[in-house]
């Protein structure tokens, strides 16, 4: 038992020093109000930035068009076909009793895969 006392001893302190905790409190109040106001002020300089620089995400555009092309289009189908399967099969009373529920992951991953395959090489030409 003493062994495992030496080593609580030795890993926890043993003396508390009240008055110091109350000074680091006290300043650490003070950069925290410091920090509130710059933030603060930031945050305003932040919204005009926000709005003059507001850059759109080439690769968001670059997927709905691939949506679109012949390639993909097997894909859309696929996966909007097993949306409405699984939509009406939720609507099923029953359908919490179910052993099996299906679900659209592999649609989904397939669409995905293919709307990747056809956005990626032009993705860089519009990139700065």
């Amino acid at each position: 038992m003493s062994l495992v006392r030496d080593f609580i001893e030795a890993m926890a302190p043993s003396h508390a020093y009240a008055e110091e905790a109350e000074e680091e409190e006290e300043a650490v109040e003070d950069v925290k109000e410091g920090d509130a106001e710059e933030e603060e002020e930031e945050d305003e300089d932040d919204d005009d930035d926000e709005d003059e620089d507001e850059a759109v995400d080439p690769l968001d555009a670059l997927k709905e068009e691939c949506q679109k092309t012949a390639e993909c289009a097997k894909s859309v189908k696929e996966f909007q076909a097993c949306t409405e399967r699984v939509t009406k099969a939720e609507e099923d009373p029953e359908y919490a009793n179910k052993d099996y529920k299906e679900d659209c992951v592999e649609e989904f991953f397939h669409l995905q895969q293919c709307v990747n395959k056809c956005a990626a090489p032009k993705l860089f030409s519009h990139l700065k």
